[in-house]
């Protein structure tokens, strides 16, 4: 089983390496980052932004991890300042009383009293030695924390300048999730009104429609005004007896006068037969 599935893995890795070495791979690389590219162009951008928007919300947890890190920073800080402050004010007794006994030693008493408490000049030159050496012990733990408090200063200003920049940051990335959406709202209103512009052809064979019912009534009422005024118009003057008379008498004059001439081209035609 072992060894089968050595030989599938060496194998898929010789045909990986060929594929990737010959013109097939270039092909396939090519046709998977067209396959990416169009589905990333197929996603709505509708969803692109709710997408945008879950982002940034996302981006909560950490700004909320960060502000609790400078808060502890901050208390470190403050800590410090409060060590270094006491470490500071015991430095400036320890001088004080270092000072003061060296003052007593000048004057190369045998014996000083303190606090009711009688001491040997080797006595006090002895304390004073020891309260040397724990000055200088607690001198150079003041340099150490004013470095520590520093160099955690720095940190925090850092710190405090990052999440600002973070906080900036995202508030320009919701600026501008909110400016594409507008645009984005205005784009699908302008897509609205060009679809609507498309559905004109229907609109156009609406009037076209009404147009020819209009002409063909129009044609309607114009053929039933000629029928009226042709065929069926009646004459309301009455007729005049006087007119009729006259029409009859000139019509059988017409008669009259043209039965003349027939009979004169009778009478003519029958003399040139003689």
């Amino acid at each position: 089983m072992l060894r089968k599935l050595f030989l599938a893995g060496t194998t898929f890795a010789l045909l990986s390496g060929i594929t990737l070495a010959t013109p097939i791979g270039s092909y396939a690389r090519c046709g998977w980052n067209y396959l990416t590219d169009s589905a990333g162009d197929a996603v709505p951008l509708e969803w692109e932004l709710k997408r945008a928007r879950q982002m940034i919300v996302d981006l909560q947890p950490e700004i909320q991890n960060n502000a609790r890190r400078i808060a502890q920073e901050k208390i470190e800080v403050v800590r410090l300042e409060r060590q270094l402050g006491e470490t500071d004010m015991r430095l400036a007794e320890a001088q004080s009383e270092i000072e003061r006994l060296s003052d007593d030693l000048r004057d190369e008493s045998p014996t000083y009293s303190y606090g009711g408490k009688t001491y040997t000049s080797v006595q006090v030159k002895s304390d004073l030695g020891n309260r040397f050496k724990r000055f200088k012990t607690r001198q150079q733990t003041s340099d150490k924390l004013q470095k520590m408090l520093s160099a955690r200063q720095a940190s925090l200003r850092a710190a405090s300048e990052r999440m600002e920049a973070m906080l900036d940051a995202r508030r320009q990335l919701e600026v501008e999730v909110e400016n594409l959406q507008a645009r984005l709202g205005a784009l699908r209103v302008a897509q609205t009104s060009s679809q609507l512009n498309l559905d004109d052809s229907a609109l156009s064979r609406s009037r076209e429609l009404l147009d020819e019912i209009a002409m063909r009534i129009d044609v309607e009422e114009e053929t039933m005004k000629v029928d009226v005024e042709y065929f069926g118009e009646i004459d309301l003057e009455e007729p005049s007896d006087e007119n009729l008379l006259e029409d009859i008498s000139a019509y059988m004059n017409g008669i009259n006068g043209a039965g003349s001439d027939a009979l004169v081209s009778i009478d003519l035609s029958a003399d040139s037969s003689l």
